[in-house]
């Protein structure tokens, strides 16, 4: 397998060892990252270790440190750090099982393959595999990778086990935080069958494929332009959204309205309106033009 794996080591569940290699799930997406640039000279902005009052350091002169108060900081060397960190065992003990919905979903991470490391483990594996998904749980264990441990869960996915790494309980706020001043009421029944009538005809199998994140492809599309017109500055029409009579919605009428729609977008284009029926529209506006450099 080309991949590197992420950990290697033994799934243990009781006296039984299961030699595995975990590999991660998800890779990073096609984001775009800038440079500052010093536009006169167009020379790249770099930035310097200062210490207020001093100016400029080296970098051997850097530790770190940890604010007790303000201003106040307890110094730590690097061997210091070093010398906590929890030895990276290779044995993954699954010391607990949990319902696989009891895990509420703020807690979960990041995912990574689990796979056999080898034939003799394939047996094994496959009984830890149909036990887990013929019991519904999921287990639990700690991972010890690079210095930390890490709360871990396992569960069953096709012919093979997800590893999910898991927060802990001080990485997770509160919903209630949040949610508390929502006042507790009941939809409107009437309400309620419209918006599930809506719900109901966008109801579709999930393709994840079919999503792309408009942002990132927008610009490309505008480097590629920069690229061709070499550094010229490029005018792009910006449609602004028409403006709006009022600030009260008719909540009503626009379930029925998006319900007779059949929950259909609208089309990408329109026939031009006529000028009489654009005078009558409220507050409808031309295109806006937005130089972007």
């Amino acid at each position: 397998m080309a991949a590197r794996a992420y950990w290697q080591g033994q799934i243990r569940l009781a006296l039984v060892s299961i030699p595995v290699e975990i590999y991660p799930a998800t890779r990073s997406g096609a984001a775009i990252s800038f440079h500052q640039i010093h536009e006169p000279t167009g020379k790249r902005i770099r930035y310097e270790k200062v210490a207020p009052g001093v100016g400029p350091v080296d970098r051997d002169e850097i530790l770190k440190g940890f604010e007790i108060s303000k201003g106040n900081y307890v110094l730590l060397e690097d061997e210091e750090i070093e010398a906590v960190k929890i030895e990276s065992r290779k044995t993954l003990d699954l010391v607990q099982f949990v319902d696989a919905d009891a895990i509420d979903v703020l807690y979960y991470e990041k995912p990574y393959f689990v796979l056999p490391a080898d034939d003799l483990a394939e047996e094994a594996y496959a009984v830890l595999r149909d036990a887990l998904r013929t019991t519904k749980k999921v287990g639990l264990g700690q991972l010890s990778v690079r210095g930390r441990e890490q709360l871990v869960s396992l569960k069953p996915c096709g012919k093979g086990l997800i590893l999910e790494v898991l927060r802990y309980a001080d990485e997770v706020t509160r919903a209630q935080k949040y949610f508390g001043s929502i006042p507790d009421r009941k939809a409107d029944p009437d309400l309620l069958d419209l918006a599930t009538a809506i719900i109901d005809k966008k109801t579709a199998p999930f393709h994840p494929e079919e999503f792309h994140d408009r942002y990132v492809d927008a610009l490309q599309r505008l480097i590629e332009k920069k690229k061709k017109a070499k550094g010229k500055r490029i005018i792009e029409d910006v449609e602004e959204p028409s403006a709006k009579g009022g600030n009260v919605i008719d909540l009503m009428a626009a379930l029925k309205k998006s319900v007779g729609e059949g929950g259909r977008a609208a089309p990408a284009k329109k026939a031009p309106a006529k000028k009489a029926s654009a005078k009558a529209a409220s507050g409808s506006r031309a295109p806006a033009k937005r130089n972007i450099s």
